[in-house]
């Protein structure tokens, strides 16, 4: 397969098959994406579609029983545990529907343990968690635990952790699930103003607000794509 330098994300033919007992749970049939630097896309589908599988792949987090996956040109599959394990702290956030902050952490601590496990010394650290919160609007709130922020706080607080070692691609998953609509509406102007900073962004959702902001939307369903969907054609 050629891939295009253009191209962050490139998927070839990917299944994905689990083995429960003597049952075959068939969770991708062959998908096949591209999906550009810079780009917005929206996943969505049904729950047991396949989306969260595949978002798992594309996160590294996952391996396809068959097929191929480059990112950033790069053939996934070829690479070592450490490769792997950098990629996921550095070149990738992810951003979940529990915002699976340290309890007992701050804000800020929350934010900077990325950067930790990257080895970034302590005045890098103090910078960039700094100037991840301020991204978010958070700022004010950084010396604040998680049990004394709101659910939208908290979720600005997993924004700025997943955004801090300046990720070329952002994942979320359902971010606006456990948050009220008003909350909701403000985390999806944010990620519209992390997409106008340059970031790709791909986001697994069932909330078709989300959906309108993306330039594209994938509905797949029985772990194929149905349909793509471009904005404004």
């Amino acid at each position: 397969m050629s891939v295009d330098n253009n191209d962050l994300i490139s998927t070839e033919n990917l299944w994905k098959i689990y083995q429960l007992g003597k049952q075959e749970v068939k969770a991708l049939c062959g998908v096949t994406i591209t999906i550009s630097r810079n780009e917005f896309v929206a996943l969505m589908g049904p729950s047991g579609s396949g989306k969260s599988t595949l978002m798992n792949i594309i996160g590294c987090l996952d391996t396809p029983t068959e097929g191929n996956y480059y990112l950033k040109g790069k053939l996934v599959s070829t690479l070592s545990d450490n490769e792997l394990a950098y990629i996921r702290n550095s070149e990738i956030g992810f951003v979940f529907q529990v915002f699976n902050l340290l309890p007992r952490a701050t804000a800020f601590h929350n934010v900077e343990i990325p950067l930790i496990y990257k080895g970034a010394n302590k005045k890098e650290r103090k910078e960039k968690a700094l100037n991840a919160l301020e991204m978010v609007e958070m700022l004010d709130r950084k010396d604040h635990r998680p049990s004394e922020l709101s659910g939208g706080e908290r979720q600005r607080v997993a924004i700025a952790r997943a955004l801090v070692n300046e990720p070329s691609l952002l994942l979320a998953d359902e971010p606006t699930g456990n948050l009220d609509s008003k909350t909701g509406q403000e985390i999806l102007s944010l990620f519209q103003k992390i997409h106008s900073r340059g970031n790709t962004i791909i986001v697994v959702t069932h909330d078709r607000d989300i959906a309108q902001l993306a330039q594209r939307t994938m509905h797949i369903k029985d772990g194929k794509i149905i349909d793509i969907i471009q904005k404004g054609g």
